[in-house]
């Protein structure tokens, strides 16, 4: 088993599948709607093979906008999605490249709690919570 891919409610999806695909280097893979619903979203993939699918329906309401991981892990559930890069000095660059694309900053790059590593936080642009890390 291995893992494919996250889902993430939005409230604007051409909006966020722009941003997406900017930020995140992804592609559109495919669009969809569900039929007999409401529910419509798109498949953004990475070059390396992640992706992250993004659901859109009109009347869904608000959920946990955290600011920080620490409050994210006081609600049960989904609380960030979490993105390797390959170096601790990857985690700034990449944390400044999404900060200037528009992404709020949650926590800035710092060691982890393993030792060795490097980390940072930032949210979307609709508050959902991303995790920078290397895995050195």
């Amino acid at each position: 088993m291995r893992f494919d891919h996250v889902g993430l409610s939005v409230p604007e999806l051409q909006a966020a599948t722009a941003w997406y695909c900017e930020a995140l280097d992804l592609a559109e893979e495919h669009t969809f709607s569900v039929p007999g619903t409401d529910l419509s979203g798109v498949m953004l993939r990475h070059d390396s093979g992640w992706r992250i699918e993004l659901l859109h329906r009109p009347e869904a309401r608000p959920g946990l906008a955290a600011d920080s991981p620490l409050e994210a892990a006081g609600t049960l559930g989904l609380g960030h999605l979490c993105l390797r890069v390959g170096t601790p000095y990857e985690v700034d660059a990449t944390f400044d490249r999404l900060v200037t694309a528009g992404a709020g900053v949650r926590m800035s790059p710092r060691p982890a709690p393993r030792p060795g590593a490097r980390m940072a936080f930032v949210c979307d642009p609709f508050g959902n919570l991303i995790e920078l890390i290397d895995r050195a």
